[in-house]
């Protein structure tokens, strides 16, 4: 079939509002998200033949499509791995449609991640099992490694002492997610931007993270809709075309503790995964025109950088602190708040502002965007997108 670049394309966004509370079942979240996504779209429930969300996700496609008034359904898939699986989602939609498996596939994700479960408290008071993954936890929980963010602290202290990065400098990420969520009537901290005195002021999570370097917990639900880029033509937005969706594991790969490895500064899948987007896109760094990085925690940012060709290994800190993250920088970055100002939703926002920044309707659209990087979850075996015009 050859390469799928430029054979997709996401139509359609739709999300419930971002909350801490949102007082309805995840299967509701689910549903009004994908709803609004297919009237985005300009379509109709009934014309959807493919769902794609996460295995982490509480609601399967056959309740889904059987309250929406789905019918018949051609290709249905999860993707494992928590955030990694965002960009996932869409790269398995893109698949589907290009292999004829199916045409109008919804990806989406939805869940109360603060009023109900919380990903924040890792490993904590979780039921035994036999599976692997939990053996696998075994050999780092007895040593209080049993939370996201004592997972990543380990690595940002290896990342601090190899290159000289600061606390400081991961704050700055949170900065300038919160300064665009500030102005961003959809984002949690819409109106509540921060200073790096702040961020340095607020409490130690797992140091060397504060609480200012840590992802919020939300409720709520995003969804998108994929098509053949053919049929994209005829629906009512600009279409955020496909140019390249990629996966990617490294070797001894572990859940966000991978600390086996000769070097434990980087995120190697994230560098499987950039190769497969230049290769499949024929495009390069420098032609992305904004970028969506996962930033479930400040520190993952750097090595996202890094990784992906935009700058070389422990110069990100250098790269962030000359404004090149800016809406005026070379590469506008998180303009609709990320994780950490505008909502988690394991990446699936992130996908929905690269689809804004295409069709140039971003609330802060840093003016024309014809090329843009979208990564999922790091720490984990992951994905990425670049959408375009």
């Amino acid at each position: 079939m050859g390469n799928l670049s430029g054979s997709a394309a996401i139509v359609g966004i739709g999300a419930t509002e971002f909350s801490k509370a949102s007082g309805r079942s995840e299967l509701q979240l689910a549903c009004e998200a994908v709803q609004a996504a297919i009237a985005d779209a300009g379509l109709k429930p009934s014309d959807v033949d493919g769902m794609v969300t996460f295995t982490a996700e509480s609601s399967s496609e056959n309740h889904v499509a059987r309250n929406i008034g789905i019918g018949d359904l051609t290709y249905f898939s999860r993707v494992h791995h928590g955030g990694g699986a965002a960009a996932g989602t869409v790269a398995q939609a893109a698949a589907a449609i290009h292999s004829g498996l199916a045409e109008v596939v919804v990806c989406w994700r939805a869940f109360n991640e603060r009023s109900g479960e919380r990903y924040g408290l890792g490993q904590a008071n979780r039921p035994m099992d036999t599976n692997a993954d939990r053996a696998a936890y075994s050999w780092m929980t007895p040593f209080g490694l049993s939370t996201p963010a004592q997972w990543v602290a380990m690595f940002a202290s290896r990342y601090m002492h190899e290159y000289g990065a600061t606390s400081e400098d991961f704050g700055r990420v949170a900065v300038l997610a919160r300064k665009h969520a500030a102005t961003n009537p959809n984002a949690w901290f819409y109106e509540r931007p921060i200073t790096l005195a702040e961020h340095q002021a607020s409490r130690w999570i797992a140091e060397p993270l504060h609480l200012l370097d840590c992802c919020q917990e939300t409720d709520g639900g995003q969804a998108m809709v994929v098509v053949s880029a053919e049929r994209a033509k005829d629906l009512p937005h600009t279409p955020a075309i496909i140019r390249a969706a990629a996966q990617g594991q490294a070797r001894d790969q572990h859940m966000m503790t991978s600390y086996y490895r000769p070097d434990i500064t980087g995120l190697p899948e994230m560098g499987v995964v950039g190769r497969q987007l230049w290769a499949q896109s024929g495009l390069r760094p420098e032609d992305m025109d904004a970028a969506v990085l996962y930033d479930h925690f400040t520190p993952f940012l750097l090595p996202q950088l890094e990784e992906l060709g935009f700058c070389k290994p422990g110069e990100a800190r250098h790269f962030i602190a000359d404004g090149h993250l800016e809406l005026d920088g070379r590469l506008p970055t998180n303009t609709h708040g990320g994780q950490l100002g505008e909502a988690y939703l394991h990446g699936m926002n992130g996908i929905a502002e690269g689809v804004r920044l295409i069709r140039g309707t971003s609330v802060n659209q840093p003016g024309e965007v014809a090329n843009a990087v979208v990564t999922a979850g790091t720490g984990v075996p992951t994905s990425a997108l670049v959408l375009g015009v």
